[in-house]
């Protein structure tokens, strides 16, 4: 079954769940018009269908390879990027003074997920560069700006970010890589880091590597963390790339997974670069690339749930095996697969929503620079990254169960879909991390952000009770859970917190969920939408108890072993 983007999908959450008009209706945004984003939404569409998704299992069978130095990117990959860069969608939410789109993060998301159903490895290459994108936007000075971003934006140049060293993981500030000021406003960086996205291709004029280092005599951790940009080819006076820089691929990684995507170890011997931001603020310029990739990696669970769905859903209408209860003859009849895909189906929509009401604060924050936006979008990007990669990696696992012992042959691409989202729950900090976020960092302000959330979830549910009263009567009984488990949460300490921290942040995103699929309903009476709400809201919404119960069981357990009777 080819891969189709699920474009009336994003036009219905726009329309009923997510208030895209609502966005638009800001001066910042006020070309993202219904109309508009609809027929943007569906260029991409024809973009993932017809070019991208068609190179899904040549990068599998075909990793990037490195030859003499120099990355070899997968059969069709150069070609499949260009189509990419000259639709503009590299630049898609990108400033239009540098030659970018301007569109809401919303769209941007949508557009993103799209393409991560089609080819995560490939769609992986331009989420880095929009990271790196926004980061200069908002950190560097106006002459590197005047530089780099539009061969950015154009997709000319490629943007990646280095954080990680072998010693230096989710500990940053651990990191040994070195920057000596040269005098003239350049630096000299040094150092190794590793699990590099895209470090290089053989598709693009440059590569620009946003590179922490330490410069001498700085503080101890993250406090003494500068930010570099340090490209493949220095620049010459004209703006075009000219002598290489002292840099290069060491090697690339041998992964389970997103074979197509070259994964880097970067070396750097006194390789020139220049600062961005101020001396000692690189995790605060390197966290707005950061914050950009974790709702963006979200997304990439997303479209790798869609993907796994929609793969499992063709071989289901096709398959015949066993006596069937309907009339299709096919697997699709019997009640496990039903449930199966119904679970894909209802999971991944919820997940979808999730990511867009992300996006949208975020748009909201942009256009309004209001505190209440701003703390609702900070609240929901780990839930965003956590939940959707989450789900990205059970649908996937799912779609293999659909296809039974096929599922496990390579040959179908089954599988594919399960090893290539692996990793996502793992980058951009694990989602241990960020359910420890959640409740540490984002309930720093007494739970108000997500006291205004649950307010909405039950307002809107107690709105819905004349039409479902059931559904109503279990998303604001879950809501208000929630309610007081976060209260309760806030009250702890920190140990207790980060115990409960990862079935906390799985029952807020359920309750999410379920209020998400119980506005569809409404929206969507005696349609498709009623009827997947129903399964979610009966079927999968239930497990916010047992959830919140775990989130409340504290740390004695958790601590009750010592590393001698782990071994034992």
């Amino acid at each position: 079954m080819p891969y189709r983007a699920p474009v009336d999908d994003y036009t219905f959450l726009f329309d009923h769940i997510v208030g895209l008009d609502q966005v638009a209706a800001t001066d910042r945004f006020a070309d993202a018009t219904s109309d508009v984003t609809t027929a943007i939404l569906t260029e991409a569409g024809k973009l993932c269908e017809d070019i991208i998704a068609p190179l899904q299992r040549a990068g599998d069978l075909h990793p990037a390879k490195l030859e003499n130095g120099v990355v070899r990117t997968s059969p069709g990959y150069a070609d499949g990027y260009q189509a990419i860069a000259e639709g503009g969608w590299v630049g898609i939410a990108a400033d239009p003074e540098y030659g970018g789109m301007g569109l809401p993060m919303t769209v941007t998301t949508a557009v993103n997920e799209m393409m991560s159903a089609a080819c995560l490895s490939l769609q992986l290459a331009p989420l880095m560069t929009q990271g790196q994108i926004e980061a200069l936007e908002h950190h560097a000075s106006d002459e590197i700006k005047a530089l780099y971003l539009p061969k950015l934006i154009s997709g000319e140049w490629t943007g990646t970010m280095n954080l990680t060293e072998p010693q230096a993981g989710s500990d940053v500030g651990a990191l040994s890589s070195k920057a000596e000021d040269n005098g003239d406003g350049t630096y000299s960086i040094s150092g190794q880091k590793i699990y590099i996205s895209w470090g290089d291709n053989d598709f693009t004029e440059n590569v620009c590597h946003l590179v922490l280092a330490r410069l001498p005599g700085a503080p101890a951790g993250t406090k003494g963390i500068s930010l570099f940009l340090v490209p493949r080819n220095i620049p010459d006076e004209n703006g075009n790339p000219g002598v290489a820089n002292t840099l290069k691929v060491v090697s690339l990684e041998h992964k389970m997974g997103l074979h197509g995507s070259p994964t880097c170890v970067m070396q750097y011997d006194g390789a020139k670069g220049w600062m961005v931001g101020p001396e000692g603020g690189g995790m605060a310029a390197m966290f707005t690339m950061m914050n950009n990739a974790r709702l963006g990696v979200g997304g990439q669970g997303v479209g790798a749930a869609e993907g796994a769905y929609q793969h499992a859903l063709g071989y289901a209408l096709d398959r015949k095996q066993g006596k069937t209860e309907g009339d299709t003859g096919t697997i699709i009849d019997h009640a496990d697969v039903r449930r199966m895909l119904m679970t894909m189906r209802a999971e991944t929509y919820a997940a979808r929503g999730i990511a867009l009401l992300c996006a949208k604060a975020i748009d909201m924050t942009t256009a309004t620079d209001d505190e209440t936006w701003k703390s609702r979008a900070a609240l929901l990007t780990p839930i965003a990254k956590a939940f959707g990669t989450d789900i990205g990696n059970e649908v996937a696992g799912m779609g293999i169960q659909v296809h039974g012992g096929m599922g496990f042959v390579e040959e179908t691409g089954a599988a594919q879909y399960a090893r290539d989202v692996r990793v996502t729950t793992i980058y951009e900090g694990t989602n241990g991390i960020q359910a420890m976020d959640l409740v540490a960092r984002k309930m720093m302000d007494g739970g108000e952000a997500a006291a205004r959330i649950f307010d909405e979830i039950e307002t809107a549910a107690e709105a819905a009770r004349a039409t479902f009263p059931k559904m109503a009567e279990a998303v604001w009984q879950a809501s208000e859970t929630l309610r007081e488990t976060t209260e309760w949460m806030i009250a702890q300490n920190h140990r207790v917190r980060f115990a409960g921290a990862v079935p906390y942040l799985r029952a807020f995103a359920r309750v999410l969920g379920g209020h998400i699929h119980l506005q569809s309903a409404l929206n969507d009476q005696g349609g498709a939408h009623e009827k997947v709400a129903r399964f979610y809201i009966q079927r999968l919404l239930p497990e916010h108890d047992s959830l919140l119960a775990q989130a409340q069981a504290g740390d004695y357990d958790v601590y009750a072993l010592t590393p001698e009777e782990f071994a034992a």
